[in-house]
């Protein structure tokens, strides 16, 4: 049956701001909680007319051991992984009455398994979420190292910034395929008036340090993030979490730091990065519920 002749259906829809504490501060994320039957087509349908950075579809558990399974739509196609889709979708789960197996929440996605950690999960425990922090185990890259110098050059000038600004580059891909370069301060990232459309369908982090040097809980440094066709995402989870990797991988980063994102579009984005003694990255912030009720799909 296509779309067009199957009767749509009320679905329990909500939206939500990630890696925000307030309204309108953060990312919006959409999710449809129920998306039993709907095609491929019908999601790629629903987020474009979100028109959202992305959208969620949650569905019932296909591996082993996970709570349920999530498919991450943008307006262009769908995604194997996302960051701040993963925290916002798990947050959608807990809300609407998802209880963990076990002692954290295991989402699965088109990269596999990934875990969320919950303050107050626990084997069997229901939680709310709500109030509290989320945060998913970053994911291994699935390609790292320099980027080639052409690329560099391209980028540089799509960003209006000259080559010897570059302090730094890599590829930090865990699914969306970042490339990532970094400036020598925040300054300079704010500062950035790129010409979008030159940067083509790349997928393109900027990164520079802030001279508090995160002293006092201030963020360590300034994150943009730019997507094809002219795109600026507010405040991005995998690309924070390709960040941070790649810093932990220099030795230039805390086991604890913060991350800002979204400054240049009026957001307040925070992104909590936490290394463990056993090597785990766990990237989080806060997510509130901004829009609660059904979409007819």
């Amino acid at each position: 049956m296509t779309a067009s002749s199957r009767a749509p259906r009320r679905r329990p829809f909500l939206q939500l701001d990630v890696f925000a504490d307030a309204p309108q501060r953060g990312n919006p994320l959409a999710v449809v909680l129920d998306a039993d039957g709907l095609s491929d087509a019908d999601m790629q349908r629903i987020a474009q007319w979100t028109n959202l950075s992305e959208t969620t579809f949650l569905l019932p558990p296909t591996a082993a051991g996970a709570d349920y399974r999530v498919r991450i739509w943008t307006p262009g196609g769908e995604l194997p992984f996302a960051g701040h889709p993963t925290l916002g979708t798990a947050r959608a789960w807990l809300h609407a009455g998802g209880v963990p197996a076990g002692e954290r929440i295991v989402q699965e996605c088109g990269i596999g398994v990934v875990e969320v950690r919950c303050p107050g999960a626990g084997r069997g425990a229901a939680v709310t979420g709500a109030g509290e922090q989320l945060a998913f185990a970053a994911p291994p890259l699935m390609r790292e190292g320099p980027l080639e110098e052409d690329e560099v050059d391209l980028i540089a000038s799509a960003l209006g910034v000259d080559r010897t600004a570059v302090r730094g580059h890599t590829w930090a891909d865990n699914g969306p395929g970042w490339q990532v370069l970094e400036l020598e301060d925040a300054e300079q990232v704010l500062a950035l008036t790129p010409d979008l459309l030159a940067l083509g369908e790349r997928k393109v982090g900027v990164m520079g340090w802030w001279g508090s040097g995160g002293a006092d809980g201030a963020p360590l440094y300034e994150v943009r993030a730019f997507a094809p066709v002219g795109v600026e995402d507010p405040v991005t989870g995998s690309l924070n979490a390709g960040i941070a990797q790649w810093l932990l991988s220099r030795g230039e980063a805390p086991e604890r730091w913060t991350a800002a994102q979204g400054t240049a579009l009026g957001r307040e984005g925070r992104v909590l990065l936490e290394r463990e003694a056993d090597g785990t990255l766990w990237v989080g912030g806060a997510t509130v519920l901004t829009v609660e009720g059904t979409i007819l799909a």
